[in-house]
């Protein structure tokens, strides 16, 4: 069973930096990749960050890039955004997602991020 489970969210203020991490198990070894959504309060959710599962370069949303940076850890099963500069409108649930073939992204339950003077 796909299980992703993500950490690190919190209360910032604008400026400031926040790590998520997401660990996760249960991945079939064909797996096409992993990412990180942002769910903004009252709009849908959208992917900022993904990777291929055969790595090189990650891919960014244009409001986040140069700003957060994703990284995988194959050998501890993590997926970590780190972001820096937050913006208010960085805030929203951030969940780390399994790119699967053949069937939709598998999502964990989110962790909740708020940049807030």
């Amino acid at each position: 069973q796909v299980q992703l489970v993500e950490s690190g969210g919190g209360l910032v203020q604008p400026g400031e930096s926040l790590t998520l991490s997401c660990v996760h198990s249960g991945i079939p070894d064909d797996n096409k990749g992993f990412g990180w959504s942002h769910q903004a309060p009252g709009k849908q959710r959208e992917s900022v960050a993904w990777v291929s599962r055969r790595g090189g370069i990650p891919t960014y949303k244009s409001t986040v890039k140069g700003r957060f940076t994703l990284s995988t850890d194959v050998a501890k099963n993590t997926v970590t955004l780190q972001m820096d500069n937050l913006k208010p409108e960085d805030t929203g649930i951030y969940y780390c997602y399994a790119i699967l073939p053949g069937r939709s992204p598998s999502y964990g339950r989110g962790t909740q991020v708020t940049v807030s003077a």
